[in-house]
């Protein structure tokens, strides 16, 4: 395609030659220039930004490689005269506009939301399409947006956009660097995430315990999440989640299982009620229906290796038989070896889970389950569990008499 027939975007055009790029650098004052020209201009004894007229401090140029690789993307896609790509490096929706949007607590909160539409629809179309949005990081773009305190909104105001930068950023997510999450170590940032929870409507939280599953995926995130387990507050929040039982449970309870994979939250979690919470949605949930209740009991089976652990599920009224309840499921036999293996250690030192296990009928489930086409594990557990209790009942009889 020859240069003449081509759209070139207002983003890919130098100031000073007002053509296409070749080698665009930057200066100091973050104006970007084609080589060539600015050196010619530096070289005419200017000391002056051409674009802005500021003084330049530091009369160094630095190479723009990711303009540069945009640039021979787009050149290089047969995609020139896209308006889909265009749109985002058009004058009016450039990426420094977007971006001055974003950053700006001046900006009007319907120009922000409308800047945000337009993002949820390039993101739609990724990874085929519009891989400048991860070239440029705006997932870290809108997690610097979301949680920094606009104080030039109110809060409810903020809701709005704070939702919508949300979804943007889980829709872009899966593209780009998890440490990127980590803006949340800083106080003011993890200040306002929490208070996010607190405050914002069932998307936001929902959004919120995305992000926590996420940022226990990674390792360069493992310190964020450990400061996640020690927040009170937080943890608070998240349970109160399952504790509702809302159209958030569900991800309120991956949340929690993401921050059980630190052994050291663990603790923290049990203090927080994060055993009875889990039990009374394990109560709750229907055995026919597909539900989180299997993952519920795995973070159970995790946490049990605390005492307090334990004494939370004992002392619940319904602690023993939700675990019982799992052990055996026609619809699927999900949560079937964490259900086992709980009471496995439940039983071994209580007389009273044992009463309470047999009592609420886990004989019954134990046999179905070695009936059934579960796995060669969850087998093998309940034949330890249900030798356990033989083996017990004769010791608990003896004693007796």
């Amino acid at each position: 395609m020859k240069g003449a027939e081509m759209i070139i975007p207002p983003l890919f055009i130098c100031p000073i030659s007002l053509d296409l790029f070749r080698d665009p650098v930057t200066l100091c004052t973050g104006q970007t220039y084609d080589r060539s020209s600015i050196e010619k201009w530096l070289a005419s004894g200017n000391l002056t930004c051409p674009v802005t007229m500021q003084k330049l401090h530091d009369p160094s140029i630095i190479p723009n490689h990711t303009l540069r690789h945009l640039i021979d993307q787009w050149l290089n896609s047969g995609t020139q005269n896209d308006p889909v790509y265009l749109k985002i490096v058009d004058c009016d929706f450039s990426i420094a506009a977007i971006k001055h949007n974003l950053e700006s607590n001046e900006s009007a909160l319907e120009n922000k939301l409308e800047i945000l539409e337009i993002i949820h629809a390039l993101a739609d179309e990724l990874p085929l399409q519009n891989s400048c949005l991860i070239q440029l990081d705006f997932f870290c773009l809108l997690l610097e947006a979301v949680f920094r305190n606009s104080e030039g909104l109110h809060f409810q105001e903020n809701l709005r956009f704070v939702e919508k930068a949300l979804i943007c950023a889980l829709k872009l997510l899966p593209f780009s660097d998890l440490g990127s999450l980590n803006i949340l170590k800083e106080e003011s940032k993890f200040a306002y995430f929490v208070l996010l929870f607190e405050k914002g409507n069932m998307a936001i939280k929902k959004s919120l315990c995305h992000l926590v599953e996420e940022i226990a995926k990674g390792l360069d995130t493992k310190e964020l999440c450990i400061k996640l387990g020690k927040s009170a507050n937080l943890l608070q929040e998240i349970i109160h989640l399952v504790h509702n039982n809302s159209e958030a449970a569900e991800a309120g309870i991956k949340a929690i299982s993401a921050i059980s994979l630190i052994e050291s939250n663990h603790e923290k979690l049990v203090k927080e009620g994060a055993v009875e919470e889990l039990v009374e949605h394990i109560s709750k949930s229907k055995k026919h229906e597909r539900s989180s209740a299997p993952i519920a009991v795995s973070i159970i089976e995790k946490l049990l290796t605390l005492e307090c652990a334990k004494q939370a599920i004992i002392n619940h009224p319904s602690g023993v038989n939700a675990l019982v309840k799992l052990v055996f499921r026609v619809s699927d036999h999900e949560g079937s070896e964490s259900a086992v293996n709980s009471l496995l250690i439940i039983c071994f030192d209580s007389e009273t889970a044992r009463e309470e296990a047999i009592s609420s009928g886990v004989l019954t489930q134990l046999l179905l389950l070695l009936q059934s086409q579960c796995s060669g594990r969850a087998k093998t557990k309940a034949r330890m569990l249900l030798k356990l209790l033989r083996s017990k009942w004769n010791e608990d009889s003896k004693h007796a008499l």
